[in-house]
């Protein structure tokens, strides 16, 4: 997309909001009933939030510290695939010629990416990028990240493909097909913008995606494959027209969005569109998209997504609110919804100068734990039953043993402020007095930045100062209270994100 590879917004925002006080101005405290009825109809929530994270590119998943991140986050979300860029990128050396100019194939460090990956009980979501240097048409068209992958098209389509077919037949012949059909394998990295240099961007595109699927699946046609995975939710119409006319095989379509993504770049309108709303807004368009085409059944991923990067607000505690409304907003239209990233182990644009620069992870860098990993903790404890209910800052859920999970938020964007949110929870079909646990994530609980700020911010924490700041962080154990007369009264500061657990003996 083309936002997200910057830290803020752009300057001219910025400074909007400070010439205009409206936008510093705390707006009154709101009270809110929420009335839920723990025996309605239920309707099925799969995770699908914390189904796959982004991260990178391919040669950073061999460093242990990549490794310890993915572990660490794998135990608050257990998901179960991770994305990254650049498989195919020289660093990673799978393709070379001889003397004579013939392919030379060595998956060496592709076995050990593969392994690390599942070896920790994460299988790899194949993004199929970016192009050899040796097979590049323009070995000149490097991208300005700090790692220059190529992004020209191949110099012969012929020598594309038999690198696909090799590369597939040699994870079939290592892994097994029952293991690899288990995975996806996704057609490049957003090709409508500079990650793809084709000329037209368009048709060279979809000459790449039909040469690399069609060779996929003569593998093995069980091998799962998609596309666009173009930024701001671009092309999808287009992409699968071309697939349905040319009877080219796809198993999923893919896309990206993210927050701060223009309006016009992610609609092509000039609507007022709130940041928060807008991946809930695009995920909703590209569903119709593919409901009104030749295959409307394909399943969504959305393989990239983040909250706005402004004021480095991915490294504070608007991160959980932000991901609890996207949920929201996004159910029932998505079935992968990737955040990108889980880890600051990152390198876009360069190595890192800080552990806390507004990066995209949940893991700063030296493994400290930013509240967008706690908060990825209290939404894992959901259930898997949705109950809907008359707000827009609760999601309400039930357990198989009839007790409910409810995330509660006060979502208050980076450059504003608000008064706490008071909310009273009245429930029904429970005990008036059942028993009640409370997590959280708001100012004092879960919140990093604080605590590096008393040890004077260091730039490059030890790794002891790095193991208090998480040990200060840890999530203590549950407050301990009671319904009164059936309700439970709540005073939310801003960007509080808060979990409940109602214990239902009358189920």
């Amino acid at each position: 997309m083309t936002s997200r590879r910057s830290r803020s917004l752009s300057l001219s925002l910025i400074l909007f909001c400070i010439a205009c006080p409206c936008f510093s101005q705390p707006q009154p405290a709101t009270n809110e009933v929420v009335t839920i009825d723990a025996h309605a109809t239920t309707t099925p929530f799969p995770h699908f939030w914390e189904q796959m994270f982004g991260s990178g590119r391919a040669i950073l998943t061999l460093r242990e510290d990549y490794r310890e991140d993915l572990r660490a986050v794998k135990k608050v979300a257990d998901f179960r695939y991770v994305r990254f860029h650049a498989i195919l990128h020289d660093e990673v050396g799978v393709y070379n010629e001889d003397e004579h100019g013939n392919p030379v194939y060595n998956f060496a460090y592709v076995d050990s990416i593969y392994d690390g990956l599942l070896k920790s009980g994460v299988r790899p979501f194949v993004e199929i990028s970016f192009m050899p240097k040796k097979l590049a048409f323009n070995p000149d068209a490097l991208h300005p990240f700090w790692y220059k992958q190529n992004v020209s098209p191949p110099k012969s389509m012929e020598r594309w493909d038999d690198l696909i077919q090799n590369f597939a037949q040699h994870l079939v012949d290592r892994y097994g097909i029952e293991e690899v059909s288990q995975w996806y394998f996704e057609v490049w990295n957003e090709p409508n913008i500079d990650f793809w240099n084709g000329i037209p961007r368009q048709e060279s595109y979809f000459d790449l995606y039909d040469h690399t699927t069609r060779t996929l699946k003569s593998v093995s046609p069980r091998l799962r494959v998609g596309g666009p995975a173009t930024a701001a939710a671009q092309w999808v119409p287009e992409f699968l027209q071309h697939t349905a006319e040319n009877h080219v095989p796809v198993d999923f379509v893919s896309t990206h969005g993210y927050a701060d993504d223009t309006v016009h770049n992610m609609f092509g309108t000039n609507e007022d569109i709130p940041m928060d709303d807008r991946v809930g807004r695009a995920v909703a368009k590209i569903r119709g998209e593919i409901d009104h085409s030749p295959t409307p059944h394909l399943p969504l991923f959305w393989t990239e997504w983040n909250v706005p990067g402004m004021m480095e607000a991915r490294d504070t505690i608007y991160v959980g609110p932000a991901l609890a409304n996207t949920v929201r907003e996004c159910e029932d239209n998505v079935d992968i919804l990737s955040f990108w990233t889980f880890s600051d182990v990152f390198e876009e644009g360069g190595p890192t100068s800080t552990p806390f620069r507004g990066d995209f992870g949940l893991r700063a860098f030296d493994g400290i734990n930013k509240p967008s990993y706690y908060a990825y903790g209290l939404l894992h404890q959901l259930g898997n039953q949705r109950l809907a209910n008359s707000s827009n800052n609760v999601l309400v859920t039930r357990m198989d043993n009839g007790n409910l999970v409810i995330a509660v938020w006060n979502l208050v964007d980076p450059d504003q402020h608000r008064a706490s949110r008071e909310l009273d929870l009245h429930l029904q079909g429970v005990p008036q007095d059942a028993k009640v646990e409370l997590q959280r994530v708001d100012d004092t609980h879960g919140n990093v930045l604080p605590r590096w700020a008393a040890m004077g911010k260091p730039k490059n924490p030890t790794p002891a100062q790095a193991e208090q700041l998480n040990r200060e962080t840890a999530s203590p154990a549950p407050e301990q209270t009671t319904l009164r007369d059936g309700t439970l009264h709540l005073s939310l500061t801003q960007n509080a994100l808060v979990l409940i657990q109602v214990e239902n003996s009358k189920h």
